[in-house]
């Protein structure tokens, strides 16, 4: 399965478009500010599954602010990070992850791409997509084996 990760769309639905149309995903995730860039999308692409979670710049709009599920076998909490002050240090996220037995964390929010192992669970900040960074991430699940790809347009 493979899995689109973007955030901080801040308006820029011409990259997120360019890059669905590009990758193909199974699944598309948002993780906030912004996540009404994502409106039309399940009328676009009703093939692909899309979630998405509140940033700070989406308090306006409902949604949830940590999701957690389960995909290909693996716990994925995703989350815009702004709740964890991230662009304070990531532990706190981390710490949050691993406490609901994560095996993928996703966040965004410094728009500053990242991507670690910890303990077994993959952390990953996909960037903004955002004109002028045009930063997102892929990550493909297969047999129970995550690969992750950071990305720019």
């Amino acid at each position: 399965m493979k899995f689109l990760v973007m955030s901080d769309s801040h308006g820029s639905v011409n990259n997120m478009l360019k890059v669905i149309d590009a990758e193909l995903p199974d699944v598309i995730l948002h993780l906030g500010d912004c996540i009404n860039d994502c409106k039309d999308f399940g009328a676009l692409y009703p093939d692909i599954m899309i979630r998405t979670v509140r940033g700070n710049c989406d308090r306006a709009y409902k949604g949830l602010d940590i999701d957690e599920f389960m995909l290909e076998g693996k716990r994925f909490m995703i989350t815009h990070g702004h709740m964890f002050s991230v662009k304070m240090g990531k532990h706190d996220i981390k710490r949050a992850a691993i406490e609901r037995g994560a095996d993928i964390l996703l966040f965004g929010h410094t728009h500053v791409q990242y991507g670690t192992n910890v303990d077994g669970m993959t952390v990953l900040n996909p960037g903004s997509i955002n004109i002028g960074t045009n930063n997102y991430a892929i990550i493909e699940i297969n047999n129970g084996v995550i690969e992750c790809e950071l990305k720019s347009l």
